[in-house]
């Protein structure tokens, strides 16, 4: 029997998990994932660094080496990650040859501290790719406004790219302006064009997070009744963003030269509302060539109970949009809630970011 995880695949549809730890990896978990639920890459975030290190067992032998060698907490985070990151593009090599570096990724995002720093951004960008030195790890880099040049530079440089953060539709357009030009300045560089790969991490419960919550508080049931719907129709519709920008001729010129198309990614699709479906963000985002990371328990039920009927995606367009304009009638911006929701994501990552360096400072203190 088809699994719903292989049916998935099987629509275009690349599932990478959003998460890593050297447990993962050690103990063998991350393999199986990949034999038995048509995983074929991972993500991962400040948070999810933050929650590995927590569970300090897998880690003390190298802190232990790190608190002799003296090295600084910032040093000591940036080393244990590009470990993991490297350990784990070596397991996923294998699909990355296979798939010509389309899957097969690792993923591991920039100091967020500098997010509104673009020099800064691309200088971290260029020393997490040295120092992983695997063709298969991509490096994120938030959509912040100011994060738009250095995704453009770091992409000149011929180091393939997942942006992250993206809410609006309009910085979406944004950041496939700057992926193109990041491909026209390594054709002028001389790059080769095949070898760039990126995709651009679409946010998806969060937006419903916030919207709903504003829903309730207008009250009405015409209001209610819009509830759990406008993730859904603003990931839509930026899948149509995305072909209508594969129809362009500026397109068409570098995908002439080899470019491959920045893949959108469907990011935060574990469903926050128990009241909706737990495969919601997976079944209803069903399009050929995108990716859907998921945390394990969404993989889970996915793979134990998803009904994957094909693209879902393609034709709605409209329809999502008429969701979206009933949300602006109940009297919610739109732009208010994104810019909103990119401030928290940032935060939330700093946040984070702290986290970590308060527990690898603990950790080396206890070693030395």
């Amino acid at each position: 029997m088809t699994t719903p995880t292989q049916k998935l695949s099987d629509a275009g549809v690349s599932i990478w998990l959003d998460d890593l730890s050297r447990q993962r990896l050690t103990s063998g978990n991350l393999q199986e994932l990949i034999d038995t639920k048509n995983v074929v890459g991972v993500t991962t975030n400040p948070t999810i660094f933050a929650a590995a290190l927590a569970d300090g067992e897998s880690y003390r032998e190298q802190v232990s080496e790190l608190a002799k060698e003296g090295v600084s907490v910032d040093d000591a985070v940036f080393r244990i990650t590009t470990d993991d990151v490297r350990d784990a593009c070596d397991l996923f090599t294998p699909i990355a040859q296979a798939t010509q570096g389309v899957d097969g990724r690792v993923s591991i995002e920039v100091d967020p501290r500098l997010a509104q720093d673009a020099d800064a951004t691309s200088a971290m960008a260029q020393k997490l790719s040295q120092t992983i030195d695997r063709p298969n790890a991509l490096i994120k880099i938030p959509a912040t406004e100011k994060g738009l040049p250095s995704i453009a530079a770091t992409i000149a440089e011929g180091i393939s790219v997942n942006v992250t953060l993206i809410f609006s539709l309009d910085r979406y357009r944004g950041v496939i302006n700057a992926y193109m030009q990041g491909l026209e300045e390594a054709l002028e560089n001389g790059k080769d064009l095949s070898t760039i790969h990126s995709v651009a991490s679409f946010f998806v419960s969060r937006v419903d997070t916030e919207i709903d919550k504003r829903l309730d508080a207008v009250g009405t049931d015409e209001a209610k009744a819009l509830k759990g719907k406008a993730g859904l129709a603003n990931a839509r519709l930026a899948y149509q963003v995305y072909e209508e920008q594969l129809e362009t001729e500026r397109w068409k010129r570098l995908a002439a030269a080899g470019a491959n198309p920045q893949r959108p990614l469907w990011a935060s699709t574990g469903v926050k509302d128990p009241s909706l479906p737990g495969t919601l963000y997976v079944s209803e985002l069903v399009a050929p060539n995108t990716v859907n990371t998921m945390p394990e328990k969404t993989l889970d039920a996915t793979y134990d109970h998803a009904e994957i009927t094909g693209d879902t995606v393609t034709g709605t367009y409209q329809q999502a949009t008429d969701v979206l304009n009933a949300v602006a009638e109940q009297g919610i911006s739109y732009e208010e809630v994104v810019d909103q929701l990119e401030t928290e994501g940032l935060e939330k990552f700093d946040k984070s970011w702290d986290e970590l360096l308060a527990t690898v400072r603990t950790a080396l203190d206890e070693a030395r």
